[in-house]
């Protein structure tokens, strides 16, 4: 092994030490019967009397998170995924195993077997009759007082995260709870979870840059995709008529506290719903969701309240732009003047955009950044939406609607256009747009269009970013902070 310190040298030559007397450094041999959550799940509220008329052994077993030694006597306290315990070894009840003890360090993996009963402080402990190793650590863990606090160190190597900060493992089983419970709304209303390919032959169903491989039996390019949606409508299509995925995506973009490459989206459709009905629907899942992991309606994040009761607030883009941005209509009629604006604030602008992409492009600016409470934003241009319906009453605007909470966009969905003709159109003047893209070359998903042409019933469409809706309910500043192996720049070792 390169690069041991001190330390971790101790650790090797105790570790051969083991070995030499013939013990097992890491055996596979050690059934468990009960966790720590069980121990004090059972026996928390007894009387150190109660507990003296206990009978039962327990075997249980975790990583050995510090060590007091009395020389005589020790106490010790083992971590596994339900919580830490204390235990207690003496010399004249635990015999070798006590002298076992020896061998040990901080962060190794043990057994024990024992019962329970209250120190004089009265904490409840388990009484070790017999002790094992069950693995053996050769690094040791961080400063036990100080434990692990580096960014950097704590996203590089979750596993010490994990073991050293409790938050951290709270934040990601609620993460896995908040999964649960939006599956479990869905499959209550009779959505149907499906699969869709990752990879897929055209980079279709959003406006991302995809990241690219190739199949070497195929001969044939592939895109990691960027967005599960023209698979999902197929499926309605073919008379699925309420599906939904939990997927992961992945885009060929920046990264920042918002933005991971592979992130996790909620697609969902629904034959037979407007946008309208999925804004209802939103507002009761994610209020779900929000009553099952704190018993109320409202969440604190980053030092500002957040309130999920409904109705939420609803308005238009072009009513936000007046409203929360503070643009005169006069202002937002000229297109000269709205890019002059945005290339004043760095956003790249070519001359060729409508009103619809350019007013877009000031709500991004200015006014999305100030939507703290859960709020829709509804009815988008038409040149920025092109998978979704026209409004009957303004065939410049889309049935569309996004969710913005503390001024992040947390879901997209619209009416779904399901007229192909139509749609052909749209993508047409969409690759028309991006010709001379050479890392992105345009492309027409006909298969959809076929697809398309058999008949899609009338059907809502939704997409919620995971990532970002789990930051928002455990409180936590970054997406790296929600996702167990966020992407980061190799390590630097050595010399480099």
């Amino acid at each position: 092994m390169n690069g041991l310190d001190t330390l971790s040298k101790q650790r090797l030559e105790k570790l051969e030490a083991v070995k030499q007397e013939g013990i097992d450094p890491y055996p596979n041999t050690f059934p468990v019967n009960a966790t720590v959550r069980d121990i004090r799940k059972q026996f928390g509220e007894m009387t150190p009397e109660q507990l003296e008329n206990v009978t039962d052994r327990f075997v249980l077993a975790g990583r050995l998170m510090s060590i007091r030694d009395f020389g005589k006597a020790a106490f010790f306290h083992i971590q596994d995924r339900t919580g830490r315990l204390q235990a207690f070894i003496q010399k004249k009840t635990a015999g070798d195993g006590f002298s076992y003890l020896k061998k040990l360090d901080i962060g190794d993996f043990v057994g024990i077997k024992g019962k329970p009963f209250r120190t004089k402080t009265n904490e409840l402990t388990v009484l070790v009759e017999d002790l094992q190793l069950l693995s053996k650590s050769l690094q040791p863990l961080p400063e036990k007082w100080h434990g692990l606090t580096d960014v950097e160190t704590r996203y590089r190597q979750r596993y010490l995260d994990l073991i050293m900060n409790p938050v951290t493992r709270s934040v990601f089983e609620k993460r896995s709870a908040i999964i649960q419970t939006i599956r479990n709304f869905l499959l209550a209303r009779d959505f149907l979870e499906v699969e869709t390919p990752m990879m897929q032959p055209v980079a279709g169903g959003a406006s991302a840059r995809p990241f690219k491989t190739h199949h070497n039996a195929l001969g044939l390019d592939l895109y990691l995709r960027i967005a599960p949606e023209l698979y999902l409508k197929r499926l309605v299509i073919g008379g699925m008529e309420r599906v939904f995925e939990i997927n992961r995506n992945f885009r060929n973009e920046g990264i920042s506290t918002q933005h991971n490459p592979e992130f996790t989206m909620l697609e969902f459709y629904q034959a037979y719903a407007t946008y309208e009905d999925l804004m209802t629907l939103t507002e009761e899942m994610i209020g779900h969701v929000v009553q099952a992991l704190v018993g109320g309606f409202a969440v604190e994040y980053q030092g500002q309240k957040v309130d999920f009761t409904p109705p939420w607030r609803r308005m238009t883009l072009r009513e936000s732009l007046r409203t929360v941005g503070g643009f005169d209509d006069e202002f937002l009629r000229d297109p000269a003047k709205i890019r002059d604006f945005l290339e004043a604030r760095e956003v790249q602008v070519n001359g060729k955009e409508g009103l619809g992409k350019l007013h877009t492009g000031i709500f991004e600016v200015e006014v999305e950044s100030k939507l703290i409470q859960p709020t829709f934003i509804i009815n988008y241009p038409l040149e920025v939406s092109p998978l979704s319906r026209r409004r009957s009453e303004d065939p410049t605007e889309v049935e569309r609607f996004e969710l913005f909470i503390v001024g992040r966009e947390i879901a997209n969905a619209f009416s779904e256009l399901n007229d192909p003709v139509d749609q052909r159109e749209r993508f047409l003047r969409q690759l028309e747009e991006r010709k001379g893209d050479e890392e992105n070359p345009p492309e027409l998903d006909e298969d959809y269009v076929r697809a398309l042409e058999y008949g899609m019933p009338p059907t809502g469409g939704e997409g919620i970013g995971i990532d970002r809706l789990v930051m928002i309910l455990t409180d936590c500043p970054s997406i790296r902070d929600v996702i167990l192996f966020p992407l980061l720049r190799p390590e630097k070792r050595g010399s480099e």
